[in-house]
């Protein structure tokens, strides 16, 4: 007895198109990642007195400290603050590129790097 596959004859048509429809998202999501790296955040801590730009590429370009916030006797509060303004701008980074990814993939799943 022979089992018969339903559609033997559409499977490579059906590959093909997976297989197009894969190289279409990996653009898509190549031309995205461009994007992203390119985008500028302005982040500020301490109630604006440490202000920072940092790229998608997670590079900080330009940092500004209000002088009213340098206390000689006081370094480490400066220290915690401009600490707080980095890690949010990662965070905010991070959080946008996740959030764009997810609107190319929708929600498929797939491990970071895949494309």
């Amino acid at each position: 007895m022979k089992a018969r596959i339903p559609n033997a004859g559409g499977g490579a048509a059906n590959m093909n198109q997976m297989i197009r429809q894969a190289q279409k998202m990996q653009e898509q999501m190549e031309a995205l990642q461009a994007d992203l790296d390119a985008r500028e955040y302005d982040i500020s801590a301490g109630g604006g007195m440490v202000k920072l730009k940092i790229n998608g590429e997670k590079v900080v370009s330009s940092l500004e400290i209000s002088p009213e916030i340098v206390d000689p006797d006081d370094v480490e509060t400066l220290a915690d603050i401009i600490t707080a303004a980095v890690n949010q701008a990662i965070k905010q980074v991070e959080d946008t590129n996740a959030s764009e990814m997810q609107k190319i993939t929708g929600g498929l799943g797939l491990p970071g790097g895949m494309f």
